[in-house]
């Protein structure tokens, strides 16, 4: 599940007034199964949950979910959300330096306006290959400074979202503080999966320290439900969200407990209330 909240700075005094409606928007990848059978039905459920908005992750050949994007946004608006961003990529040639550019940038000229005509803010590359060299790492992070370029162009904020691989080395380099030290701020911005990156071996802190403003996007995620591990420091994040450069905060549930609507509302409720005992 994906929430994205919209205030920042007052997060703390938000979540402690139930009264006040938060803005908190929902990767759909955590109702994958779901929507496959009843998309109108799914995301109808998701709105009656609380939900404000939703991330997308469907797009392909030009359309979202198998809809064209004024359908796709229309079908979401129709249930009182709107859409905010999505998750989609294109990637490169096994031997990246032998890619077809030209192939590349026609299908992201096409996926650029289609997120555009379905109303996105955002447009987020959601994985990558590892490359075997840093020549290689550097193909891609220039390729991610060019998409970001064409993204800011129409309007949208271009980022990448981890996992844990990318706390791995190569030629002694950690990819991840290499992806950031060789993207342009102004271009690229990281959606930062937390969970991923504790399972990385690494703290979502520190890394906002090291690199404050580069985190635009949190992906707040756990093993299952929001909070039930004890694994993810959330309140050391809320706590730092200033220096991280958050504008939207992502909630994702990928694996649950429970059927996943129920896990869902369970994730949702933990976010609501999350910080009140500060």
């Amino acid at each position: 599940v994906i929430f994205l909240i919209t205030t920042l700075i007052p997060l703390m005094a938000i979540a402690c007034q139930p009264s006040e409606k938060k803005e908190m928007y929902i990767q759909l990848y955590s109702v994958r199964d779901a929507i496959k059978k009843d998309f109108n039905g799914s995301v109808k459920k998701l709105a009656e949950i609380g939900f404000t908005g939703i991330e997308a992750a469907g797009y392909a050949d030009g359309q979202f979910y198998g809809m064209s994007p004024a359908g796709f946004r229309k079908a979401i608006e129709a249930t009182g959300m709107k859409v905010l961003s999505s998750h989609t990529q294109r990637r490169l040639a096994d031997v990246p330096s032998n890619t077809d550019w030209t192939a590349v940038w026609s299908w992201w000229d096409q996926a650029i306006k289609a997120h555009k005509d379905a109303g996105m803010s955002y447009l987020v590359v959601p994985s990558m290959p590892v490359p075997k060299t840093l020549s290689d790492l550097k193909i891609y992070c220039d390729y991610y400074n060019e998409i970001g370029r064409r993204c800011n162009e129409a309007g949208i904020r271009f980022g990448y979202h981890n996992h844990s691989f990318e706390f791995q080395e190569i030629e002694g380099q950690l990819m991840y503080d290499y992806m950031l030290k060789n993207t342009d701020p102004s271009k690229v911005f990281f959606q930062m999966d937390v969970y991923w990156v504790v399972r990385g071996g690494h703290s979502p802190v520190e890394y906002f320290k090291a690199y404050p403003g580069r985190f635009e996007h949190l992906h707040l995620k756990d093993h299952k439900e929001l909070g039930q591990s004890g694994m993810v420091g959330f309140d050391a994040i809320f706590n730092s969200l200033k220096v991280a450069g958050a504008k939207k905060m992502i909630v994702e549930v990928e694996k649950y407990s429970m059927d996943p609507f129920e896990s869902i509302r369970m994730s949702y409720d933990y976010l609501k209330t999350v910080g009140c005992q500060k």
